[in-house]
């Protein structure tokens, strides 16, 4: 007589797999390990999750989500850039998930590698959608005129996280780094009305 599933099984997994991605990074995260911290057996995982790529893209989901509503509860731009960082800081691993491995967990191929600037620019996102929405209702104008500013923020943010939670700027220091980002930031806002793209996309 075949067992009963378990409704809840695939939660308890990507809790698991959450819960040792944390920890250990990419390292830590193996389908044996995962069985084991969700209390079940390896044949049971694979029968949900095929591969362990299945389950990285299940967990980057989930913080793009998590990211996200970090950012909607924001109430201004700099609220929600503030907020991006606390979230890269407090969540060093997922950050990693989300940015170094999102391109081959959903986009790469064997004949194509690395994304263009056409394509981040082009590719719609909620987190850039809101921010350009954000800048529009701030200055005025269409959020589509803030595609360039945002990709200008966001490339200042990644930076600022990265240099941070790899440690290159020593924890002593992370004070004044964010102090720097934040007067970058606000330079960069300050000149949003003036910053275009080739073609004239922004005005």
């Amino acid at each position: 007589m075949a067992r009963p599933r378990d409704p809840n099984l695939e939660d308890r997994i990507l809790k698991a797999a959450r819960r040792l991605w944390r920890k250990e990074g990419q390292n830590g995260l193996t389908l044996r390990a995962v069985a084991r911290v969700a209390r079940t057996n390896t044949p049971a995982v694979y029968r949900r999750f095929p591969h362990r790529d299945d389950i990285l893209r299940a967990l980057l989901q989930q913080t793009k989500q998590e990211v996200f509503q970090q950012l909607t509860t924001a109430s201004s731009v700099e609220d929600a850039c503030e907020r991006y960082l606390d979230f890269a800081l407090s969540h060093p691993h997922e950050y990693e998930l989300y940015y170094l491995h999102e391109y081959e967990l959903f986009f790469s191929s064997p004949s194509k590698q690395g994304v263009t600037l056409d394509q981040l620019i082009n590719k719609r996102r909620p987190a850039v959608e809101f921010i350009k929405g954000k800048l529009a209702a701030k200055m005025g104008g269409k959020p589509d005129d803030y595609t360039l500013t945002t990709l200008a923020l966001w490339a200042l943010l990644h930076g600022t996280a990265m240099l941070l939670t790899a440690k290159t700027v020593q924890p002593d220091y992370a004070t004044e780094m964010r102090a720097a980002c934040r007067a970058a930031l606000q330079t960069i806002l300050r000149d949003a009305r003036n910053i275009s793209l080739a073609g004239g996309q922004e005005t």
